[in-house]
């Protein structure tokens, strides 16, 4: 049972799903994302080279990283900048804040300015073009709700605010932020693929029922991993990399999630 634990917790899983859209334009069809969520400071290897060797096979078009890429209760952010370092030379890379970010105060801003200096797009509640092969989608991304007010009951009304100041455009959206839990926002929004974390697949998984406690969500959670489509907007939630309060996972390998774009009829 130790081992098992053991392996559960350092072996990572890598994870491919597909995305089919109709409003996807021609040039991004069989589109690469390369998605981790949820570092939390954790190594996989010296200087996270078991990270870093999958991110390299894989050969995305882009990494994204969705939060928590810092953990507040053991802040390291050269951990951080080392594996960020080594990233951005695979694809470029995209990034929004979590709740980590958040809690570390002055440090973020440190944590902000470098990765900026490796070239990391930060979105901070903004709307960019992803343009390739001359054509673009947009790409979202929303500072996580903890830098306005850490009060959970107000998060997604936080949230709802933000998306309501951006222009979305009627093409293909995609939308990067930490929390999978306010689904029902993003679908009001009329976004087309959401990527999120922060839930760490339910911390402990069962058989047929997944995971058992995530942040925000409680018990038994409804959005802890992998794929969710409901009114044409998909959300995908990574299991993420490293832990936080509780240190290890249980029927729960940390993942990278690797998307898939395709062309709808």
């Amino acid at each position: 049972m130790i081992s098992w634990i053991i392996w559960g917790n350092r072996s990572i899983k890598t994870n491919e799903l597909r995305v089919t859209s109709k409003d996807l334009p021609k040039a991004f069809d069989n589109f690469s994302i390369a998605h981790i969520s949820d570092l939390h400071n954790a190594e996989h290897g010296k200087n996270n080279k078991k990270l870093i060797d999958i991110l390299q096979t894989e050969n995305p078009n882009i990494i994204v990283i969705t939060g928590d890429l810092i953990d507040s209760n053991h802040t390291n952010i050269e951990i951080a900048l080392s594996f960020v370092r080594q990233a951005v030379k695979i694809a470029p890379c995209y990034f929004v804040t979590g709740n980590h970010e958040a809690w570390v105060g002055s440090q973020y801003e440190k944590l902000r300015t470098e990765l900026e200096n490796e070239g990391v797009t930060i979105l901070r509640d903004e709307a960019i073009e992803l343009d390739y092969r001359d054509e673009h989608i947009q790409l979202i991304g929303l500072n996580d709700p903890d830098f306005s007010d850490r009060d959970s009951l107000l998060s997604e009304s936080i949230l709802e605010t933000k998306l309501s100041q951006i222009n979305i455009s009627n093409g293909f959206t995609m939308l990067l932020l930490h929390r999978p839990e306010h689904f029902n926002v993003y679908q009001k929004n009329n976004i087309d693929l959401v990527l999120s974390g922060h839930a760490h697949g339910g911390q402990f998984r069962l058989p047929f029922l997944g995971g058992i406690i995530a942040p925000n969500q409680g018990f038994f959670p409804k959005y802890d991993a992998g794929i969710y489509t409901e009114n044409e907007t998909t959300m995908i939630v990574s299991r993420g990399i490293g832990n936080s309060i509780i240190p290890i996972r249980i029927n729960n390998r940390p993942e990278i999630v690797i998307v898939k774009l395709n062309c709808g009829k």
